[in-house]
């Protein structure tokens, strides 16, 4: 059984912390270095309802995307959420490691498990890392169907094969407009408008986007969106780390246990359907 500076050390190498924005807050958050190591849970964010799935699974570590302390802090009291986390964690005994912007650049990373789920042939990073020889990572993807799809069947796929949330997916653009080839980039993504359109993609899929973006998006060329929930577009990278992780263990012989968390940690928690959208353009 590895302790988890061996643990970290192999994840480390997949998701170099080097590589993550200067903003962002990788590695790891709490645990003891010369702790043996079992068993490991993945998931896409560090609430407290993960936590407590890590303990009743009996956990020895905790991965996942999202930092629990993104933008620092002067205290981890348990009177606070993310404090309350913290002590859960450390009087279980179980570490937290983040790997965030760091897996969205990597190869494979958090967009070509998006890519995956939806069925997509990745062609190529969306924003090429320039660091890398290779010319595979860097953030988003662009993809290309088996077959060409029309984007009202590419949003039933997108629905049917990302984890179902309240949001559900929302589509802006001609529902028969044939795809041939797709953007996409997991976790938020309207940042990236530039790059997409310099692409020449029929569509784009991420998440979080808004309305002056999309309308302008939409106003520029005939690019299709495609907007569905945040946590929806990252979950597919638990799975995908996790069998990474699985064949390090292998490799290694360390007997490690992985495990996916299937909570839906997504905020949104209902979505009431309005009626169809009604044409004003003739009324006074």
């Amino acid at each position: 059984m590895p302790v988890l500076s061996e643990v970290i050390a192999a994840l480390d190498a997949l998701w170099p912390p080097e590589r993550a924005e200067q903003w962002d807050a990788v590695g790891t958050v709490c645990g003891d270095p010369d702790a043996h190591v079992g068993r490991v849970l993945f998931a896409v964010d560090p609430v407290q309802d993960v936590v407590d799935e890590a303990v009743k699974l009996g956990a020895d570590l905790v991965v996942t995307h999202h930092p629990l302390y993104l933008r620092g802090t002067t205290t981890v009291s348990a009177g606070t959420f993310k404090g309350r986390a913290v002590h859960t964690l450390i009087k279980n005994d179980i570490a937290l490691h983040v790997a965030h912007t760091n897996a969205d650049r990597a190869d494979p990373g958090v967009s070509d498990a998006l890519a995956g789920a939806l069925d997509l042939r990745v062609i190529g990073p969306l924003v090429p890392d320039p660091t890398d020889p290779t010319g595979r990572r860097g953030l988003g993807r662009i993809c290309e169907p088996v077959t060409p799809v029309t984007l009202a069947e590419f949003g039933e796929r997108c629905a049917a094969r990302l984890p179902a949330t309240a949001q559900g997916i929302r589509v802006a653009g001609d529902p028969r407009q044939v795809l041939r080839t797709v953007a996409v980039c997991g976790g938020s993504g309207d940042s990236l408008f530039d790059e997409v359109r310099a692409a020449g993609v029929d569509a784009y899929v991420t998440a979080d986007l808004r309305h002056h973006p999309v309308s302008e998006a939409r106003q520029h060329s005939p690019l299709a969106l495609v907007d569905a929930a945040h946590w929806a577009t990252e979950w597919p990278w638990t799975e995908q780390a996790a069998a990474q992780l699985d064949e390090i263990s292998d490799r290694h012989g360390w007997g490690l246990r992985t495990h996916v968390s299937r909570l839906v940690t997504d905020p949104w928690t209902a979505h009431a359907a309005s009626s169809a959208p009604t044409d004003h353009s003739d009324h006074q």
